[in-house]
Parts: structure tokens; C-alpha cells; sequence
């Protein structure tokens, strides 16, 4: 992951050509991905943990979340249903929202790449059609499957959302516009 913006892709890896859509899904994750990390850059710890708006989001935590949340998509394009399946217990989850005693944006960000290599690897190797039954979650319904393709666009969208939610947190902290 670089911090420039995206220019288009290749359309290969090594010696293997990519089909376009695997390129396509590689270009909008990059895409929305430079968003998010433009939109931090050069914030310290203390603003990327502040609060701008009435929102509990954070800027770090915002980072946080995305990869977390691609991490374990990516977890389900390999493992399944048991990737995504907890007990119903979700008392952490506000945690995976903000930067922690001892957590850095350095360190998150840090993360995000190593999360972002590794889903790219899938996208470039899974089998786009393979499917697995998403687990039982309010908002998930019932008896409903995920293919690899799907888990990516998702990746996509929720990157790009909180990518947009990070410009205006941004906006509110210090004046500074990822575009415009």
C-alpha cells in the first residue's frame, strides 16, 4: 500500500495476468483505501484518539475499525461461517472504535497495511464464486450466504463509508478536506 493516489492498475502479479474484474476490485479497495490514509496523514496520536463531533468516532479509531472489520471478512473468505461467528457477546466491539491506552495511529495504520496486503493476495487468488453461510446475527438474514466477490465489494463500501466519515471528522478537527 503506498501513500500516493491510485493511478489505475497493471491488470498482473508476477507472471499471471489478472482478469479484469479481480483488477477492478484491486483498483476500488486501493482507491477507497488512499481515502481513509490520506485523511489521517500527519495527525499526531492525541488528534487521531480526539473527538470532533457528537459522533464517538475518532479518526484512529475509524482506521481501527476498517481494518479490523476487513480482517475478519478476509478471515471468512478463508475460514467461513466460523470466522465471522461469536456468542453474542459484543461488549469489545466499542473498543475496535477508538485507539487504546498504548495504541498509535503509526501502529494502526501500520496494521491496516499488513491487513490490506494480505486481502489483496485474496482477491488475486480466491475463488470469486465460492460461498459460505453468513453466522446468525441481527443483521445478517437468516439462512443467507457470502461469496468471495461479495465479501469484497462489502470491503469496498465499508472502507469508502468510513472514508467519508473520516473526511468530515477531519474537516472538524483542523480545516483540512481530503478533496477539494
Amino acid at each position: 500500500m503506498t501513500d500516493s493516489a491510485p493511478t489505475g492498475t497493471t491488470g498482473t502479479t508476477g507472471a499471471t495476468e489478472l482478469s479484469r474484474e479481480r483488477a477492478d476490485l484491486l483498483e476500488a479497495l486501493g482507491a477507497a483505501r488512499y481515502f481513509l490514509r490520506h485523511t489521517v496523514g500527519g495527525l499526531t496520536d492525541e488528534q487521531a484518539a480526539q473527538r470532533t463531533t457528537v459522533s464517538e468516532l475518532t479518526l484512529g479509531g475509524i482506521v481501527k475499525h476498517v481494518a479490523q472489520t476487513e480482517q475478519g471478512w478476509a478471515d471468512f473468505v478463508v475460514r467461513g461461517t466460523e470466522a465471522l461467528a461469536n456468542d453474542g457477546d459484543y461488549s469489545d466491539y466499542a473498543d475496535g472504535f477508538r485507539l487504546l491506552e498504548g495504541e498509535t495511529l503509526a501502529g494502526t495504520l501500520e496494521t491496516y497495511a499488513a491487513v490490506a496486503a494480505a486481502t489483496d493476495e485474496l482477491v488475486r487468488t480466491s475463488d470469486l464464486d465460492h460461498a459460505w453461510p453468513l453466522p446468525p446475527a441481527p443483521w445478517f438474514t437468516p439462512g443467507a450466504t457470502r461469496s468471495a466477490r461479495r465479501v469484497f465489494a462489502h470491503i469496498v463500501a465499508e472502507t469508502a463509508q468510513h472514508a467519508g466519515h473520516a473526511d468530515i471528522i477531519r474537516e472538524s478537527l483542523d480545516g483540512q478536506k481530503t478533496m477539494g
